[in-house]
């Protein structure tokens, strides 16, 4: 037996955050290895697997494990702390022979120090944190005039994230192609699983993965295998490890032009792809070594077969730059036939406390244009709600000329980037099949309902935005619908809906309103409540609690000020929309609880109202 510490931290924190029982922040949750250890114990465990996430390489964990008389299965402490700093590693790597970018990363830190390398190293650089990962304590200077300030910028940053504020300086590749190896050891044997390209990324952290590399020649292959071999018998590897490389593409891809950038002693979270390649599961290998087995396979049975690729999906708000997002999860579909990696269930919160990956869904076929196709096609059949979700992002990226033809960099979004996360208008079929799930028709209705007296049944429908629809009844499942972008003619045939004789764009009512999706696009309306425009908890009628799990993005009032029914209180963001919360009676504030920026969970108390307005 074993037990699985960490599930990757992102899918499976992201999903269930805890109850009252367990505290939400990750210091206080899964991140306490002193629980962790005892509840393995209290089960019978054998090991813990730390899965890939903070845990796996946290070589205070590591030996707290090994001390409790359990295996650890990942690589021993002292492999994680050679590889933790990556100025240390980038010295590793050096006398190992394993090409590295020039630069330094010495311990001398001063600014007489570092300038001085600066001059010898030119513009453009990159600072990194020694510490770091992730983008943070990362900064790319262009000029001279620039260095100082992005020095101290990166270094503040670095010792807020990693209590480390030491920095390394390395050449700027520009327009770099990002490719990891996947490498396994055994201590004493080591071999690799060929490459991931994960090029695709924003803000230094990755979106699309995929394997093998497109472009990739065999004298490279060969080449960066050899050299992330040599690193990780350079430090004895024992478990699964990735050794990532920057290579320069701007003459094709070239062994003399690609070097070392960091290692992780753990699976990452693409490994998927390397495993659908490969037929290899790695999980697997990594149980045979801690259970003290050599490694399963030598370097020339290793095979690879086809093509996977592998996205990201993350609660997050594109267009704002990104921000992560948070919600509940009110309705839930995963596309047939790829694999979903997750902990997600529908009816699950997207906390504020965990990273928000929602999924990785990854594709294989016998050729690279096959598994894209097959991941944009699972990508178009899924359907999430209740959070605004970066779905119609990926779409878009998948469907980029570049990345269809395999031109690919880590430049790549941030050149195209308006086009990606352009958020387009819902047109009127979107808006007619959002008023017929709105006004519960989706279903259909009974053959003798939809007429009045003198003609058609004609109805309204509000949207919580302060919009509305009318949707004109003119027989069974047969629909005219006026929407502010235009009418629409929507007419079910054989258990489907049409919108002006075309498919219709899917539509489900769910606990949080209502989600449409079409194309690369996905639109989501809160649908007016009762509960909106009261707020009140059933238990008293002086509690204002928010009706959804949405950012307290205004505050209208203070504890003491005087307020009358139906004065407004606060603004809650949901979905990317703005609710005004209204007081549900004459009194006088007498508790605050939120502040402007909170998160809040649905029913959560937000101000507490009692007395009235006249009393002293």
């Amino acid at each position: 037996m074993f037990s699985d510490a960490d599930a990757g931290g992102a899918a499976c924190g992201a999903g269930r955050p805890g109850g009252a029982d367990r505290p939400a922040p990750v210091g206080e949750s899964y991140l306490r290895a002193d629980r962790i250890l005892a509840a393995a114990l209290d089960a019978g465990a054998e090991a813990i697997h730390p899965g890939y996430g903070f845990l796996s390489e946290n070589p205070d964990f590591a030996e707290a494990v090994e001390a409790a008389g359990l295996a650890f299965i990942g690589p021993p402490a002292a492999a994680i702390r050679a590889m933790g700093l990556k100025d240390a590693a980038k010295r590793l790597m050096a006398q190992a022979g394993v090409p590295v970018v020039p630069g330094w990363s010495g311990e001398d830190q001063s600014p007489g120090r570092l300038l001085a390398e600066v001059e010898r190293i030119g513009f453009p650089l990159l600072i990194k944190a020694v510490a770091g990962g992730g983008g943070k304590g990362m900064r790319l200077v262009e000029r001279p005039e620039d260095f100082a300030a992005a020095l101290a910028a990166a270094q503040g940053e670095a010792r807020t994230a990693f209590g480390n504020a030491a920095v390394l300086i390395e050449r700027y590749i520009p327009s770099p192609r990002h490719i990891e190896v996947q490498v396994f050891g055994d201590g004493t044997r080591a071999v690799h699983l060929h490459e991931r390209d994960c090029s695709l990324q924003r803000r230094h952290q990755k979106v699309i993965e995929e394997a093998p590399a497109p472009g990739m020649t065999a004298a490279m292959r060969q080449a960066m295998g050899a050299a992330a071999v040599r690193a990780a018998r350079g430090h004895r590897l024992s478990r699964a490890g990735t050794v990532e490389f920057i290579a320069d593409p701007s003459d094709g891809l070239r062994p003399d032009r690609f070097w070392f950038m960091e290692m992780n002693t753990r699976l990452q979270v693409e490994h998927p792809v390397t495993e659908a390649v490969t037929g290899i599961d790695l999980v697997e290998w990594q149980l045979r070594v801690a259970a003290g087995e050599g490694l399963p396979l030598a370097q020339d049975a290793i095979p690879l077969s086809g093509h996977a690729v592998e996205a990201r999906l993350y609660a997050e708000d594109v267009p704002a730059g990104f921000l992560p997002a948070t919600g509940r999860i009110a309705h839930l579909r995963w596309p047939e036939g790829l694999r979903i990696e997750t902990g997600v269930r529908q009816g699950d919160a997207i906390s504020p406390w965990y990273d928000p990956m929602i999924a990785k869904i990854i594709a294989h076929g016998p050729t690279r244009a096959v598994a894209l196709a097959r991941l944009a096609q699972g990508l178009e059949a899924t359907e999430v709600a209740g959070t605004v979700t970066n779905i119609a992002f990926l779409r878009r990226l998948l469907r980029h000329p570049d990345v269809r033809q395999g031109k690919v960099d880590t430049g790549l979004i941030g050149r195209d980037l308006a086009a990606l996360c352009a958020r387009a208008a819902p047109d009127a079929a979107v808006l007619a099949m959002a008023a017929l799930a709105a006004a519960g028709l989706l279903d259909g209705e009974p053959e003798h309902a939809g007429f009045a007296l003198w003609g058609p049944l004609r109805r309204t429908v509000a949207f919580g935005d302060g919009g509305s629809a009318w949707i004109e009844t003119l027989g069974p499942g047969r629909h005219r619908i006026g929407t502010a972008a235009g009418e629409a003619r929507v007419e079910r045939r054989a258990g489907r809906w049409w919108v002006d004789d075309a498919p219709a764009p899917r539509a489900v009512r769910h606990s949080g309103g209502v989600s449409v999706w079409a194309g690369d696009g996905e639109w989501h309306v809160v649908l007016p409540d009762p509960l909106m425009r009261e707020a009140v908890a059933a238990a008293g009628e002086g509690v204002l609690r928010a009706p959804m799990p949405g950012l307290v993005k205004a505050l209208s009032v203070r504890a003491g000020a005087r307020v009358r029914r139906g004065d407004g209180l606060a603004v809650l963001e949901a979905m990317k929309m703005e609710h005004r919360l209204t007081a549900p009676r004459d009194g006088v504030v007498e508790e605050v609880t939120v502040a402007e920026g909170d998160q809040v969970e649905a029913g959560a108390a937000l101000m507490r109202i009692g007395g009235e307005a006249g009393d002293g």
